[in-house]
């Protein structure tokens, strides 16, 4: 296996421009791409990945698109967004990927707040969220879609176009004008804008980063420099491309490191897929190994007794591991022996279980996570640990060293990033790999990165091992009537270490003591019922059944035990419905808003600080179609012991 180039050796380019590079690197054997379709994998070489990026940027420019348009992309995790986004940017325009999963007020916004010409979709549902409102995209022209399954009956609406037809369109352009794609590519310049990304709008209306060719190469010579990771190493692409991680890894160190881009068939079959292609290395969001740690721990205990016995004896025997290398002392070799059995016997099956036993290196990002999540899955032999980036900062630039992990902290920054605190702790990052700027917002650029250094807004702490601590963000963090100063992540992340709590949001701001929403796990606690013969029809009747509250109130005092005092929570609510990115509650990426929170349930924080017991409530819920629901119910307030 070929090993990664230094970052000494990786040329400054543009994003197509590395493509045309790699092909004069490695010859048609070499993979670049693969696909899962019908329990197939796929493969394109890296030719294969050319070729597809020339048709389809030399499509785009025989509909008309010019150098400095922006393209707006809404497809899933499929090589054709890879081929969409660098053939845009090879003639000179700039992408941005909106979520497939966002409504169609969300995506109208985000085209028209970029006034897209163009507009690449997966798939019908995607088409029909732009031909039913229509008449509000005012600057579109042309809707590629990818997908025709379902399509048939728009044969005669001239507004779309099928993307076989402009991959076609592109290969009659090239044979007629054939330097026409190679003088486009020669125009780029690494410091141009090769897309955006929408921030995750958790304070307000989301804005549009700006990143470069430039801030790509620096971000991908990073990582390949400090990583155990070579050319031919497998990565799979499991989060939108929306999202800064798939696009940091995507469009950017697979790309420069000649990794492998592995797309599964289904999000049910990734750990299936994850068995079959076997990455060396994953970065996902903190709820992925939150519901795959709770998903364990509730398989566990449905599991036999025998079965049982074997692996809590296994974690007894990896928390005193664990233990002594984050206290860094000396592990006695009986230990390490009986590490490597409790290994071959518990967890590398369990690992392989879950399709998690190929990885070398495992992060997690996006939001604050549990420590014990951290821990939970380094006891059973998974090199988890925690990280820290943000679109404005490239991606992730704050990683766990091997060696040194503590599951509090998100390690050290990569190479050429440095960090600082201001004197109220706030995190400044300076470094190649922050962005360009706002779209079309000089006045919150020139805040963002005054004085040379990515502002943050997340209030954070230096260890006396120079590890990072995020406490939260800094607009975040409250005080109580005492004056006793908390972050509401940091309990938060605590209490979804239970497996039976799948969403919280604290409160507490100026008041005598703590109380939070609870979203209960539906799919756990549903399981959890079913087994005692509790029965329940819907989410909100399983969550008002007594037995369930008690159940979440055991999880509460059992979190509360492990903080300190002023930290604890003395009254909760388990909230009617799930909180919903479709009813603007979370963020596309999975945060609370929480602003937006605590302004539609006013009247449900002001009843934990009364002396009321339980609450009528009447809400709606935005459904996917369109419709709104009425929710009616009484909802019960509990007090902790």
């Amino acid at each position: 296996m070929t090993h990664h180039p230094s970052s000494a050796n990786i040329p400054a380019l543009t994003l197509p421009q590395m493509l045309v590079h790699q092909v004069e690197q490695f010859d048609d054997s070499q993979t670049a791409i693969r696909e899962k379709a019908y329990g197939i994998w796929n493969r394109f070489s890296w030719s294969d990945y050319l070729d597809y990026t020339r048709q389809t940027a030399l499509g785009l420019k025989a509909l008309g698109l010019k150098r400095g348009d922006n393209v707006a992309l809404v497809v899933d995790n499929h090589p054709e967004w890879l081929f969409s986004e660098l053939a845009v940017q090879a003639v000179g325009g700039v992408t941005v990927n909106l979520f497939t999963s966002a409504v169609a007020k969300e995506i109208i916004f985000g085209i028209n707040r970029i006034e897209a010409r163009y507009v690449i979709v997966q798939d019908q549902e995607q088409a029909d969220k732009l031909v039913e409102n229509r008449e509000e995209l005012r600057t579109v022209e042309r809707v590629i879609y990818i997908d025709p399954t379902g399509m048939r009956n728009y044969g005669d609406n001239d507004w779309l176009i099928r993307y076989s037809q402009l991959l076609a369109d592109g290969q009659e352009q090239h044979t007629a004008s054939p330097e026409l794609f190679t003088n486009e590519l020669q125009k780029g310049s690494p410091q141009d804008v090769a897309l955006m990304i929408m921030t995750s709008g958790t304070t307000g209306l989301p804005k549009l980063v700006m990143l470069s060719h430039e801030n790509f190469t620096d971000m991908a010579s990073k990582w390949l420099e400090s990583s155990a990771i070579s050319s031919g190493d497998n990565w799979i692409s499991i989060s939108p491309p929306a999202w800064i991680v798939d696009q940091m890894w995507g469009v950017g160190i697979t790309l420069f490191g000649g990794l492998v881009m592995n797309f599964p068939e289904t999000a049910e079959t990734v750990t299936e897929d994850f068995r079959e292609i076997g990455p060396a290395i994953i970065i996902t969001s903190s709820r992925f190994w939150e519901d795959l740690a709770s998903k364990i721990r509730v398989k566990i205990n449905d599991a036999g007794l025998i079965k049982q016995g074997f692996y809590h004896l296994a974690q007894k025997i990896g928390k005193a591991v664990i233990h002594r290398e984050e206290a860094k002392t000396q592990i006695p070799i009986h230990l390490r022996f009986l590490k490597w059995l409790a290994a071959v016997t518990v967890s590398r099956p369990l690992l392989d279980r879950i399709g998690c036993l190929g990885f070398v290196e495992a992060y997690t990002g996006g939001h604050p996570i549990s420590p014990e999540v951290i821990r939970f899955f380094r006891i059973n032999g998974l090199n988890l640990k925690q990280c820290y980036g943000m679109t404005e900062t490239g991606g992730i630039f704050q990683v766990q060293p091997d060696g040194e992990v503590k599951p509090e902290t998100v390690g050290k920054p990569l190479p050429r990033t440095e960090i600082k605190l201001t004197e109220d702790q706030e995190v400044l990052v300076s470094s190649k790999s922050n962005f360009v700027g706002y779209y079309q917002n000089e006045e919150a650029t020139a805040e963002a990165l005054e004085g040379g250094w990515f502002h943050t807004g997340d209030a954070g702490h230096l260890d006396d091992d120079g590890h990072l601590l995020i406490l939260g963000r800094k607009q975040d963090i409250m005080r109580t009537a005492e004056g006793e100063v908390f972050s509401p992540d940091f309990i938060e992340t605590r209490l979804k270490f239970s497996p039976y709590i799948k969403e919280t949001v604290i409160w507490g701001e100026g008041q005598t003591y703590l109380s939070a929403f609870i979203n209960i796990d539906f799919e756990n606690v549903g399981s959890w019922a079913e087994e005692r013969k509790i029965p329940y029809t819907t989410y909100l009747d399983l969550s008002q059944q007594r037995t369930v509250e008690e159940l979440i109130c055991e999880e509460v005092q059992t979190v509360n035990n492990s903080l300190p005092e002023a930290m604890r929570l003395s009254r909760i609510m388990l909230l009617h419905k799930l909180l919903d990115a479709d009813d603007e509650e979370l963020t596309r990426t999975g945060k609370v808003r929480r602003k937006f929170v605590a302004q539609r349930y006013a009247e449900l924080i002001e009843a934990l600080y009364s002396d009321k017991t339980s609450l009528e409530v009447k809400g709606q819920v935005n459904y996917r179609d369109g419709t709104i629901g009425t929710i009616e119910s009484t909802i019960n307030i509990l007090s902790v012991s």
